[in-house]
C-alpha cells in the first residue's frame, strides 16, 4: 500500500509500505484524510529532535472503521488519538497519560497514519458524525483545548492566547467555547480573522499594536487571568509572566528553542501557577468533538489547502518555502 515517507530531512516520498498485520484486538482503519501539522514541518526541516528517519508520517486523522465489533460498526467514521502510553510511569500512574514519559506518536517516534490503512487500539478511537475534515481538526484542536483546561478556564475568566497557528486556535476556541473572554494575540491579518471567526472577542496584532498597553486596556489594569503561549519564542515566554494578573495562571505549549530569562521575583510577587500541557486526554477530544458539533469552529477558512497523496511531498516543499502562505494543510488519502 501507498504511504508519505520522510526518508531524510526534505526528502518526502510516496512509498510501498507493507499492510499492517492483523491482529486480535487492533481494529483495521481505512485512512481517509490526514492533516500536516508543524510537526510535520519541523521533521521535513530536519529541525524535530524527536524523529527518526525513515517515517512515515500524519497524526491527525478521519478514518472509516473497517473490521468492527460490537461496539463499532463497520462503516464507522472515527478521529483517532495518535498517542501511546505505558501505563506505569509517573505520569500514567496519576491518571495523566497524555504526558506518559515513554509515548509515541504517531508520525514522530512510530510510523503514522498518511497511509491507506491502519490498525489503532479500539479505545483511541473516536466515532463521531463531523465530515472529515472537521475530524482531522480534533486532534490538534485538542492540544490547544488541554492548555484551557490546565488553566482552569471558566466563563468569569479572561484568556489571553500568544499565537494564533493551529494548537493556539484550539486554545482560542476552547476558551471561547467555556464563555471566557478570549484574546487573540498574533502578527499575521489573516490568523486574527480566523481566530475572531473561532470565537475571540479581542484582537492584538503584536506588530502594530503595543501588546501591554492593549491588554491593560483590555483589563482594567489587572491583565489577563489565563494566558497560554502557543508560539514558543523567548519574548512570548516572559510576555506571558509579565502580563499575566496577580495569582493568574499561565501555560505553556510551545517549545522555546533557545534559554529563557526571566524575572523571577515576579512568580511569587504574583503568587503564579505556572503550567505546562502536553498533548491531551479522551475528555479533550470529547469537548472538541462536541464544539465541533455544535458549529462553534470556522473550519472551512482553517483549512487552506486539500491535496492527494501523491501530491503531498511537494506540497510539504512548498509549505517549508513559504510556511506563512498556508494554515492547515490536509492530505486526502482515498478520494
Amino acid at each position: 500500500m501507498k504511504a508519505l515517507s520522510l526518508l531524510a530531512p526534505g526528502d518526502a516520498r510516496v512509498t510501498d509500505v507493507q499492510e499492517p498485520p492483523s491482529t486480535g484486538s487492533d481494529l483495521l482503519l481505512r485512512v481517509e484524510m490526514v492533516g500536516l501539522c508543524g510537526t510535520d514541518l519541523n521533521s521535513f526541516r530536519g529541525n524535530n529532535p524527536l524523529i527518526t528517519y525513515p517515517r512515515v508520517l500524519g497524526h491527525e486523522i478521519a478514518a472509516t472503521v473497517l473490521d468492527g465489533n460490537v461496539n463499532v460498526s463497520p462503516g464507522t467514521q472515527v478521529t483517532v488519538a495518535p498517542y501511546t502510553n505505558c501505563g506505569s510511569c509517573a505520569s500514567c500512574r496519576r491518571g495523566r497519560p497524555n504526558a506518559c514519559q515513554f509515548n509515541q506518536t504517531f508520525g514522530v517516534q512510530r510510523d503514522g497514519a498518511l497511509t491507506e490503512f491502519r490498525r489503532v487500539p479500539e479505545e483511541k478511537i473516536y466515532p463521531s458524525r463531523l465530515s472529515l475534515k472537521e475530524l482531522c481538526l480534533v486532534e490538534p484542536l485538542t492540544v490547544g483545548v488541554h492548555a484551557v483546561s490546565r488553566g482552569r478556564v471558566k466563563a468569569s475568566d479572561v484568556v489571553a492566547v500568544f499565537g494564533c497557528g493551529g494548537v493556539g486556535l484550539g486554545a482560542i476556541a476552547g476558551a471561547a467555547f467555556r464563555g471566557a473572554r478570549t484574546i487573540a494575540i498574533d502578527l499575521d491579518d489573516e490568523k486574527l480573522g480566523i481566530a475572531h471567526a473561532a470565537g475571540a472577542t479581542d484582537l492584538i496584532h503584536s506588530r502594530r499594536d503595543n501588546v501591554h498597553d492593549k491588554l491593560n486596556q483590555i483589563t482594567d489594569g489587572l491583565g489577563p487571568d489565563v494566558i497560554i503561549e502557543a508560539i514558543g519564542l523567548p519574548e512570548t515566554f516572559r510576555a506571558a509572566i509579565e502580563e499575566v494578573a496577580y495569582t493568574g495562571r499561565v501555560v505553556y505549549i510551545g517549545y522555546a528553542k533557545q534559554p529563557v530569562a526571566y524575572e523571577t521575583k515576579l512568580f511569587v510577587q504574583k503568587e503564579l501557577d505556572i503550567l505546562g500541557s502536553r498533548n491531551a486526554l479522551p475528555e479533550d477530544f470529547r469537548e472538541v468533538i462536541a464544539m465541533l458539533e455544535a458549529g462553534h469552529f470556522p473550519v472551512d477558512r482553517a483549512v487552506s489547502a486539500i491535496v492527494d497523496l501523491d501530491s503531498a511531498p511537494d506540497m510539504l516543499a512548498r509549505w517549508s518555502e513559504n510556511p506563512a502562505l498556508f494554515t492547515k494543510i490536509m492530505v486526502q488519502v482515498h478520494s
